[in-house]
């Protein structure tokens, strides 16, 4: 029994090891298209952006967040695979911090509408915008709907999915108002919300030695992060999870 418990427990790793990745950039391109055939047709995209999150949090916070996250969707559907994160968006507000980066809506929309053109040539049916950001949301909206009016004697059809981010906007603050939390403390921007989600997907993304110091609603702080915890952020990744995987088989349904 001892030497089945060790064999399993050697075992267990190397079938985890062994899943396919769902990250388009780890594939070769005869896998992409061996994917296709076999009926991987969805791809998310996720977007993220480079802008300051108060003096606790990384710049790129919303860049892991939306790669994590959407790895994690994509596995759950079992039909998709994930683009390389989109880092580079329109950011006017935050754009007085240092380390922000901002281009050009126009520019946003080029690229991507290049993306989406990519890959339904290469047979995706389904291309699925992630926004990890509401500042671009009208971006997206208005890209699907250019990208559908041109699509719409074919197959493919290109969706800006609301959903995931409106998760951060409605259930996960409900359910951290339930567990006692103020509205001035879960704030809108590096606030608690926020910052329990970084902790949730990954801890290096926050400072936590700042956080005990970190002034509410000062220094690009919309809210009160002193205590957010990885434990209240897997509530919202877990909401976020759920609800995007759900709408995007809704949509995607023929």
């Amino acid at each position: 029994m001892l030497r089945f418990v060790l064999a399993l427990a050697l075992l267990v790793p190397a079938l985890v090891m062994a899943q396919p990745t769902v990250r388009l950039e780890e594939m070769t391109w005869t896998e992409v298209r061996d994917r296709v055939a076999a009926g991987t047709t969805t791809i998310l995209i996720p977007i993220g952006g480079t802008e300051q999150n108060g003096p606790h949090m990384v710049l790129g916070k919303h860049n892991v967040r939306a790669r994590v996250l959407a790895d994690e969707i994509a596995r759950k559907l079992g039909n998709a695979v994930v683009a390389p994160v989109v880092s580079y968006v329109p950011e006017p507000g935050h754009i007085r911090y240092p380390g922000t980066i901002s281009i050009p809506d126009a520019a946003f929309d080029s690229l991507l509408e290049g993306a989406a053109r990519s890959f339904q040539q290469h047979g995706f049916r389904d291309v699925v915008f992630l926004g990890d950001h509401g500042g671009y949301m009208k971006n997206l909206d208005r890209v699907a709907a250019k990208l559908n009016r041109e699509w719409q004697s074919g197959p493919a059809r290109a969706h800006a999915l609301p959903e995931y981010y409106r998760v951060t906007e409605t259930k996960y603050p409900a359910e951290l108002k339930q567990r006692g939390f103020t509205p001035a403390e879960i704030g809108t921007h590096a606030g608690l919300a926020d910052t329990s989600l970084a902790l949730a997907v990954d801890k290096s993304l926050v400072r936590t030695d700042a956080l005990s110091h970190t002034a509410p609603d000062k220094d690009g702080v919309h809210g009160d992060p002193r205590r957010a915890s990885a434990d209240l952020g897997q509530l919202g990744v877990r909401e976020i999870v759920e609800t995007t995987v759900a709408q995007i088989q809704r949509v995607t349904r023929r």
